[in-house]
Parts: structure tokens; sequence; C-alpha cells
């Protein structure tokens, strides 16, 4: 096995094991907590409270760049974060979700907050040790990981809980964010050495190389791109459940839509991105993939609610093009990181990410709430659109 393909799959296992908890949290509960009856800004303001520690990963991250040394390196991160994911999610086998929803809640925050340190070290690692020439093939593996776990624990727990029961459920989703603990010791490779220095050496050259990075003006392009530029499709992802249940769809049959259609046009959205955003200009292909979006999503909200077939079509259409966006647009971020913040910058910038999740659920949620569906998708994307003169003013990057 090569060393791309090896760190192709070592990738994929390490973004499966964030997608699963993902998807289960963002596409399963929100499709059961709407068939139960909840108000849907009670339902996106949970989501959005639980995206809030990735949105503010950033602060965690310079831990991860000063404290990082010879004895305690990136996989060490990686893998101490993974056994506490695990962990957060075991008493969930034997409490009740109803009765016990406060103590629950509790643990999937710090679940949470495990899982976006976990994100924050393996961004770290992978800028550590994979060449700017094949950052695209590596984004589109981590996003073929990401979306793979979250059809088998979005969609596909829709599915397997009526037949299998919950607690299986739960128990099959600590046993995959355990998963690629094995494919970290044995696949995973030693990250640059860094030189030995005392803890004082590190803050130092740590607080100079954040000054380089907050005197450029790229650094605040990225961070407003990552802010707002996904809000059309985070706003579509968060709602689709309930906005196909209000329409006549059935659970199983959206359980059977996020997991298979929606992933496999994700997977073939990051693999034609993979291949094109390492040979073309990054900001073109992630600014027509926000256009697009907008364009399909403008489709959508006009479409009648008896055209079912138009409206799946459409919302593949999104979920391939959130595919291009996403993979491009994060090796774009790498591209613009200074390796010197490798936890610490490029977090910032999936944090921002992340940020859009949040805000974006909360806002179309009491949109959808008060003016439709419809009004409310095309309030986002319109939204989405303010990203993009942030994105033609980023520099050309260094790979393109």
């Amino acid at each position: 096995m090569t060393p791309v393909l090896r760190r192709r799959i070592l990738f994929a296992a390490l973004y499966f094991s964030e997608g699963a908890p993902i998807g289960f949290l963002w596409w399963a509960l929100p499709t059961r907590l709407r068939a139960a009856g909840v108000e849907l800004s009670d339902i996106t303001a949970l989501l959005a409270a639980l995206a809030l520690p990735w949105a503010f990963k950033f602060l965690a991250a310079p831990f991860i760049d000063i404290l990082r040394t010879p004895r305690w390196p990136l996989r060490a991160w990686i893998a101490s974060c993974q056994i506490a994911m695990g962990l957060c999610l075991v008493p969930a086998l034997v409490l009740d979700w109803r009765a016990d929803f406060a103590t629950i809640a509790a643990l999937l925050l710090v679940h949470a907050i495990a899982a976006a340190g976990q994100d924050a070290a393996v961004d770290a690692y992978a800028l550590a040790i994979v060449a700017p020439d094949q950052r695209g093939a590596i984004n589109a593996s981590m996003q073929a990981g990401v979306l793979t776990g979250r059809a088998l624990f979005g969609g596909g727990a829709l599915l397997l809980e009526a037949r299998i029961g919950p607690n299986a459920t739960i128990a099959l989703l600590i046993g995959a964010v355990w998963a690629s603990l094995a494919m970290l010791l044995i696949a995973g490779e030693a990250e640059p050495a860094r030189p030995p220095a005392s803890f004082a050496a590190r803050r130092r050259e740590f607080q100079s190389a954040l000054a380089d990075v907050l005197r450029l003006r790229s650094t605040w392009l990225v961070l407003g791109f990552a802010a707002i530029g996904g809000a059309g499709f985070e706003s579509v992802g968060l709602l689709v459940g309930p906005y196909l249940l209000d329409r006549g769809v059935s659970q199983d049959q959206i359980g059977a839509f996020l997991f298979l259609p929606t992933v496999v046009a994700m997977m073939a959205g990051a693999g034609a991105a993979g291949w094109f955003a390492d040979r073309l200009d990054r900001r073109r292909v992630a600014g027509g993939a926000v256009v697009l979006i907008a364009i399909v999503i403008f489709t959508l909200a006009m479409l009648p609610s008896a055209a079912m077939w138009g409206t799946f079509a459409l919302l593949t259409t999104i979920y391939f093009l959130i595919g291009v966006l996403t993979t491009t647009s994060y090796a774009l971020f790498m591209d613009l990181t200074d390796r010197r913040l490798g936890a610490t910058q490029l977090s910032a910038a999936m944090s921002a990410t992340n940020l859009c999740e949040s805000w974006s659920g909360l806002t179309s949620g009491r949109l959808a709430a008060a003016l439709g569906y419809g009004p409310a998708f095309t309030w986002m994307a319109l939204a989405s659109l303010l990203a993009l003169p942030l994105l033609w003013m980023m520099p050309k990057a260094r790979s393109s």
C-alpha cells in the first residue's frame, strides 16, 4: 500500500468516527423529535446548542499547538478525545431519554466538546503530514468518511432503531467512535518532530505566529467566508427531516433518503471536487458551488408541494453541491493556514463553519415557524451569497 493511499484510508477512518455521532444528532434526532410533535424552534435551538463546541473549538486549539510535544503528539490528542467521546455515550445505554433528558443533554454536550477537540487535532495532523498538492484528494477522503458515518447513523439510525432498538443503535455508535483508534495506532504516521523547547519557548513561538497571522487580511476573509458561505445549505440540511415529514413523507422514507441518496450525492461531489480542487483555482470552484447551491434552493422554495419527485431531485442536487463546496473550501483553508498554528488557525476556520451551522439553523428554524419553509430557505440562500466578495478577495491558493 502506498503512503498516499494509507493516508487517505486513515483520514477517512478518522472522519468516519466524527461523522457517526454528528449524523445521529443532526439527522436522526431532528426527525425523531419532530415526529414526536416537538416545535421546530425547540429542535433547532437544541441543535444550535450542540453545535457550539465546534463553533468555539478554536479556544481549545492553542493548547494543542502549545502543549504538543514529542511525548504527547497530535495522535495522542486524537486518541484521548476519541476515548472520551465514547465514554460519554455509555450512560445513554441505561438512561431513559425522556426522563433523564437533562443528564443525557449534559453528556452530549461533553461528548461534543471532546469531538470538537478531536476535530481540531485531526485537521492539524492532516496539515502536518499531507503535501499541499494532495490536500484536495485528502479532503475528498475525509468527506467520504464523515458522510459514511453520517449516513449509517443519520438515515440508517432511523431505519435500524425500529428494528434493533435504541440501545443497540447507541452501542453501534460507540463502536463507530472507537473504530478508528486501531487504525490510528497501526497506520498513523508520526508528524514532523518539533525541536525540543520549554513550555515558555513554545508559548512565545505561538504568540509570535499568532500575531503574524492576525495581521494578514486573508485570515479575516477566510473566517468571514466560513461563517456565512454555507448558510443556505446548512438551513436545508438541518430542516430537511422536518420539512419532508410536514409534506407527508414517512419517517422510514426520510431515513432511506438520508441513508443513501444524500450521502452518495455528497460523496460524488466531494470526489469531483477532490480532482478539480487540486488542478484549478480553488476560489473559483468554491464560488461556483455557492452560486449553484443558491439557485437550486431558490427553485426548491418555489416548487409546489405536490411535486415530490422534483423535491427529491433538487435536494439530491443540493447534497452533491455540498460535497463540492465543503471539500474545496476546506482545502483552501489548509492552503491559507500557517503551519506553526496548524491546530489554532485551521480550527478557527472550521469553527466559523460550525458557527454558520449554529446561527443559520437557529435563524432558519424561526423563519420556517413564522413564514414557512420556502421563505426560510430563500432568505438563508441569499445570506450565503454575501460571502462571494470575501472569497474573491482571498489570495490565490499556493498549490492551485
